[in-house]
């Protein structure tokens, strides 16, 4: 495409705003290669697993320096690289460069914010149009995000999803005839994956109060995990203020008999052949946890920032 990727990145890290010119061609070697990824990725571990950055590109340098870096380490990121953070161009370059550079390294869900509608309200359209005036740039980037996988599986065990569950999706063999490449629609499987949440005073499903998606409670979940042959699922999407959380069992920390729970964090990670959550990374300042080998139990997990 007559442009140096290498050059590209290094510029990335260093927080340098590419000229309209790059991001384009950019943008089209991202989408080319996401084209070709199905609906459902199949991820191997070790991997990283990463939750909603939101323009906050200086803490995406910094969970990189926490974590380590591609191609050392593999990647899931599990959706809403941009809005509401000043620097939604800077991040999403940098992750689509390192898509491009490492694409079986690194892992692009979608998430909620990856949609149009979403960001034209909350800031990254703006951003955009102030810092390329360009509306066509802001069009290329959406075809990028209308590639994004729904869905990541680790070592066939663990689920990675930007949001949560469908009244509509009873196997994930369901997602390979569904056609992504296109503005979600506002409700159905695509809409709930990014947009439903979790619940531990529910049981089943009720209609979400964001405007999008459900509520699910355990019961849910436990049918799910078993009916798909998973072991845990890592979510996204809700804010944790101490940066992870526990849902729906008292403590991550202990072995789960056949109980389900939702763990929320920054940045964790899975290790192979174990299928359990090993690391929760939360804010700065605070000591990382190690959770107990899970490996026989059936927990769910999810992950999120604040």
């Amino acid at each position: 495409m007559g442009f140096d990727l290498e050059s590209i990145i290094e510029r990335c890290f260093a927080g340098t705003l590419l000229k309209a010119s790059e991001v384009k061609d950019l943008c089209a070697m991202a989408e080319s290669i996401m084209m070709e990824e199905e609906n459902v990725v199949q991820v191997q571990g070790p991997v990283t697993v990463v939750g909603d950055l939101h323009g906050q590109f200086y803490d995406l340098l910094e969970l990189f320096r926490v974590a380590g870096g591609c191609p050392d380490v593999s990647f899931v990121f599990l959706g809403d690289y941009v809005d509401r953070g000043l620097h939604s161009v800077e991040t999403i370059c940098l992750l689509l460069a390192l898509k491009c550079r490492w694409p079986s390294r690194i892992t692009l869900l979608r998430g909620n914010h990856e949609t149009r509608q979403i960001t034209k309200v909350y800031g990254f359209f703006r951003e955009v149009s102030t810092k390329f005036d360009s509306q066509t740039l802001f069009e290329k980037v959406m075809r990028v995000f209308d590639a994004l996988p729904l869905v990541a599986v680790v070592d066939n065990a663990v689920m990675c999803v930007h949001g949560g569950l469908s009244p509509y999706l009873q196997k994930l063999d369901q997602l390979w005839a569904i056609d992504r490449f296109h503005e979600p629609p506002a409700d159905g499987i695509i809409s709930d994956l990014m947009w439903s949440d979790p619940d531990s005073k529910l049981d089943g499903f009720r209609v979400s109060n964001r405007g999008a998606g459900f509520v699910f409670g355990a019961s849910i979940v436990r049918k799910f995990l078993h009916r798909n042959s998973l072991r845990h699922i890592l979510r996204a999407h809700q804010l944790c203020m101490s940066g992870y959380q526990v849902w729906l069992v008292p403590n991550f920390l202990v072995p789960f008999e056949s109980r389900s729970c939702v763990i929320a964090g920054v940045l964790c990670a899975v290790e192979p052949n174990r299928c359990c959550l090993t690391t929760c990374y939360p804010p700065c300042g605070q000591h990382p946890i190690t959770a107990i080998d899970a490996a026989t139990r059936h927990p769910f997990f999810a992950l999120t920032s604040t």
